[in-house]
C-alpha cells in the first residue's frame, strides 16, 4: 500500500445529517529507549473503505491485525482509534522472526485477520528471505501493509530496500512510507530519534498513515 491517499466512503442522504464524528487521530536492539510522553491531540479521522478479495482459509474475514515493536506502542491508541477492532500485538524490542511467531500461533488459533499491518525492521537487519518467510505465512491475506522503518541506525536503508522490492512482487501487498513522512517531521521525536510521544502528533499521523495505506489500493 504504497499510494498514501485515503479513501472517503460517501454517506446516503438523510433528513437530518449526522455531525461529523471527531477521534483520535521506529527500538533499537542493541540500546532501547522509553518513549516520551504527551498529552493527546485529536484530530477528524476519515472512515476506512475497502473493497477487499475473500482470504484463504487460515485468516479471519473483515479483522485486521498489527504486529510490530515499540514503535506501535507510542502510536497504538490513534490506530485502535482509527481502525476499531484492530488486533495490536506490539512488544518492546519486538524482532521480525518473533513476529512472525505471533502471527503464526494466531493463524493457528483461527484469529489472524484477513487485512495484516507489519511493523518490523526496526531492531536489526532483515533480508529477503525473511520477507519470503513473512509473506508465506500471510500469503491468501486480503491486504497486507508493511511499515517501513525511521530508526537512526545502519540497516534503516537497507531494510526499507527490502520491504520495497518485496512489497512490488506480491500483489495486495502495500508500504506505508513512515520513512518519508518521519524524515520531513523531526519534531515529532524523542532524543532517540525513533520514538514518538505516546498519541501525540506523530503518533496520530503515523497511525494516519497505516490506516489511508491499508484504506487504497
Amino acid at each position: 500500500m504504497a499510494d498514501n491517499t485515503t479513501t472517503t466512503a460517501t454517506a446516503e442522504p438523510k433528513a437530518t445529517p449526522a455531525p461529523p464524528t471527531t477521534t483520535a487521530e521506529a527500538e533499537p536492539k542493541l540500546s532501547p529507549v522509553t518513549a516520551t510522553t504527551a498529552a493527546p491531540a485529536t484530530t477528524t479521522t476519515t472512515p476506512r473503505v475497502t473493497a477487499l478479495p475473500p482470504p484463504a482459509a487460515g485468516f479471519v474475514a473483515g479483522h485486521v491485525t498489527a504486529v510490530g515493536d515499540s514503535v506501535m506502542l507510542d502510536y497504538e491508541t490513534p490506530l485502535e482509534a482509527d481502525i476499531p477492532g484492530v488486533d495490536v500485538k506490539a512488544s518492546v524490542s519486538e524482532q521480525w522472526a518473533a513476529g512472525e511467531e505471533e502471527l503464526t500461533q494466531l493463524k493457528a488459533e483461527g484469529r489472524l485477520g484477513a487485512e495484516v499491518i507489519v511493523a518490523l525492521g526496526t531492531n536489526g537487519p532483515i533480508t529477503a528471505a525473511d520477507f519470503s518467510d513473512m509473506m508465506s505465512l500471510l500469503q491468501g491475506a486480503s491486504r497486507i501493509v508493511f511499515v517501513n522503518i525511521h530508526v537512526d541506525r545502519p540497516w534503516q536503508d537497507p531494510n526499507n530496500a527490502v520491504l520495497a522490492q518485496g512489497a512490488a512482487s506480491y500483489p495486495g501487498v502495500l508500504i506505508a512510507d513512515w520513512a518519508t513522512l518521519a524524515a520531513a517531521n523531526p519534531e515529532w521525536f524523542g532524543p532517540d530519534g525513533t520514538h514518538l510521544a505516546i498519541d501525540g502528533p506523530g503518533a496520530q499521523a503515523l497511525a494516519s498513515l497505516i490506516t489511508s495505506t491499508l484504506s487504497s489500493g
